[in-house]
């Protein structure tokens, strides 16, 4: 009986590139232990900062439904496999792209809080375009992520607080009454104001724009100490 013929060994390896480009690492999968329980790549290795720089990036330039884990891994030049050694799922991705720009805004508003001009640094960082581009991409996600809805929420009311604390002293500093003009409302006007001039002007919409930029620079003015232009 004539045997079958040996499949060529050219082909056995190009399905072993392909099922190792479709597979993480093999350190990431040496047993049998379910995905959820293994150990993640360490939190500070580059890879992974890099990994969460690349996602940041296709999200802003367009948008999260883009990303996935060959584009995040082809943009890093790495195997796709370490896209998930490091993070369980695309969601834990997006929470830890979320977290490190949550924490990078948080420390700009510390120091455009701690400034001369504290309120018009403030106006400039809620301007911030890429900023609040990002931030409209996760308020997406955070209606199919409980998750990301929480993160957000949470680091907003820090955001918040922070700001009303500042505005507080402000106004106290300046002998006004804070039933008056309440801190907590100050920060809303300051942040919505800004933030949609932001998306006006990634959409094109540029109308009365400097008008409102104008009247918020003199009001803020009013308050902060004389330096140099901070307009956005």
């Amino acid at each position: 009986m004539a045997r079958s013929p040996a499949k060529p060994a050219a082909s056995a390896a190009v399905t072993a590139r392909v099922a190792s480009a479709d597979s993480p690492p093999t350190a990431a999968r040496a047993d049998d232990t379910p995905p959820s329980s293994r150990r993640r790549g360490a939190m500070d290795s580059k890879t992974r900062a890099a990994l969460i720089d690349a996602t940041a990036q296709l999200m802003f330039d367009e948008g999260h439904a883009a990303v996935t884990a060959r584009r995040v891994a082809a943009k890093v030049g790495v195997n796709p496999g370490l896209v998930h050694y490091y993070f369980h799922s695309m969601d834990e991705l997006f929470l830890a792209v979320f977290r490190q720009g949550a924490e990078a805004n948080l420390r700009r508003q510390a120091r455009a809080l701690s400034s001369r001009q504290p309120l018009r640094s403030l106006w400039k960082v809620n301007t911030d375009p890429r900023g609040v581009k990002l931030f409209m991409e996760f308020i997406v996600l955070s209606h199919q992520d409980e998750t990301i809805r929480a993160e957000i929420a949470a680091y907003a009311e820090r955001f918040r607080e922070a700001e009303k604390k500042t505005i507080d002293r402000i106004l106290k500093r300046q002998g006004i009454d804070t039933t008056t003009i309440p801190p907590g409302a100050a920060s809303i006007l300051i942040d919505s104001l800004a933030r949609l001039i932001a998306i006006e002007r990634a959409l094109g919409v540029t109308n009365g724009h400097d008008d409102m930029i104008t009247l918020v620079d003199d009001y803020l003015g009013r308050f902060d100490t004389p330096d140099r232009d901070t307009r956005a």
